[in-house]
């Protein structure tokens, strides 16, 4: 390759509500426009909880930031450090923390951003995404990296693939969960539509983002739900294995916008929770975190929001894939199959499961219940049944690369999907081309 063209990069936080990670792309100059041709390089992740945490040490969220910055600096050669663009998207921890108090969510972003500009790349600035941008540009990835957006033809043109579906993205992350896909019918309601036009094909899609029904604030909201008043210091929880008890203070419990704290707030309390092991009882209790009536007239996801009905293939990744990649559900089973292999998984005590899976101790005792939770979200919420179960793909990555809203969020943002076709040949080397086509024609003549 010529010396002119040296790959380039682009760098893209994700700032979670749990944890933060860099992502480093990577593509040829030359042939930005393309399709899967950017891949991942790297994908480093950053010590600690999510920024969100450090409310009361912004200074700490920026800190954080540096090990990994340091290793970016190291993959991507000083000579083009200068022109890579950076990026920090933050999601639902931080549109959490802004709704709580937006002095501390702008102190926040003041110190990443601090902690970024004191290294030599082309800082484009940290931001919160919406609900839809976050789905939207999952999306994107998705898309873009299985090629359903264009293909690249045996005739060597870019050519809108015949027959290719586009491909609708599920996501679970810790504080909400999003659903993107293009359905077959008109959207009723525009604040769940979001229109696109790339490489020359407009794209009409329904997207929503709920908020708290991530599955961290999920369950946190479960566990409030479980607590009784009679009993305001032990709690039973159906969705832990029967012999797991764990200890919780109130103040932990009813630290998020999305936990409604009882209507008089006590002192600090430490509560006991205690497992039962009940699968039947959890997923009651689960779904009572929805509400599933619907108005007359219109199709719905829950707690009234609109939906048309899914359509076509899903990709779930996130959450969703975690919990389904730790319970060996990754492979389309049925949904029979899933079913019962999570009754089977939620019936077990915990010393049976301390034993089997020795190296998962830290979320051992809450796969049972993210199980539950995204089935009743997939079957009850999104309204996929026992013959699209088989539409939905729980992958974590796609070519090499990790499946979220960080890819499509820099594509879109350095403009590297173009809104019309394609005209351009893929590899510019006319001459090699045309040699060929010579010596074909001289051998054949």
């Amino acid at each position: 390759p010529c010396p002119l063209h040296l790959p380039q990069y682009g760098l893209v936080f994700d700032a979670g509500s749990t944890h933060t990670a860099l992502y480093i792309y990577r593509w040829p100059a030359d042939k930005e426009n393309g399709t899967g041709i950017v891949s991942q390089v790297e994908a480093c992740t950053v010590s600690g909880p999510g920024i969100s945490s450090y409310a009361d040490d912004p200074a700490g969220a920026g800190a954080r930031l540096k090990p990994c910055l340091d290793k970016a600096m190291k993959i991507v050669p000083a000579e083009q450090q200068r022109e890579t663009p950076t990026y920090l998207g933050a999601t639902a921890g931080m549109r959490l923390l802004r709704e709580q108090n937006s002095t501390k969510a702008e102190q926040v972003f003041a110190e990443v951003a601090k902690a970024i500009g004191e290294y030599p790349v082309d800082f484009r600035g940290a931001w919160i995404l919406t609900g839809n941008e976050e789905g939207s540009f999952s999306w994107i990835t998705v898309n873009y990296l299985l090629e359903t957006l264009i293909k690249f033809s045996f005739a060597e043109k870019w050519e809108h693939p015949r027959e290719t579906e586009v491909l609708g993205a599920l996501d679970l992350g810790g504080a909400s969960t999003q659903i993107t896909f293009q359905p077959g019918v008109a959207i009723e309601d525009k604040n769940t539509s979001v229109f696109f036009r790339l490489y020359g094909t407009n794209y009409s899609l329904y997207t929503h983002s709920y908020l708290c029904y991530g599955q961290t604030q999920a369950l946190k909201r479960l566990l409030a739900a479980l607590r009784q008043v009679p009993q305001p210091l032990q709690i039973s929880h159906p969705c832990y294995p029967k012999g797991y008890q764990e200890n919780i203070t109130t103040a932990d419990l009813y630290d998020s916008p999305c936990v409604h704290a009882p209507s008089t707030p006590s002192p600090a309390q430490v509560l006991t929770v205690t497992g039962t092991g009940d699968p039947a009882a959890c997923s009651t209790a689960i779904q009572k975190l929805f509400n599933f009536t619907c108005g007359a007239n219109r199709t719905c996801g829950f707690n009234g929001v609109y939906q048309p009905p899914v359509r076509g293939q899903f990709f779930a990744f996130a959450g969703f894939y975690y919990t389904f990649h730790f319970l060996n559900l990754t492979s389309q089973q049925s949904l029979s199959d899933v079913n019962s292999t999570v009754q089977t998984f939620c019936k077990k005590n915990w010393a049976e499961l301390v034993e089997t899976f020795p190296q998962e101790k830290g979320y051992l005792h809450m796969y049972c219940s993210m199980a539950i939770y995204i089935l009743t979200l997939l079957l009850d919420g999104y309204k996929f049944n026992e013959y699209t179960w088989s539409n939905i793909h729980f992958s974590q990555q796609a070519a090499n690369t990790d499946i979220g809203w960080t890819l499509g969020f820099m594509l879109n943002f350095t403009n590297m999907i173009p809104t019309e076709a394609l005209e351009h040949v893929k590899g510019h080397q006319p001459g090699l081309w045309a040699g060929a086509v010579s010596f074909i024609v001289l051998a054949i003549v």
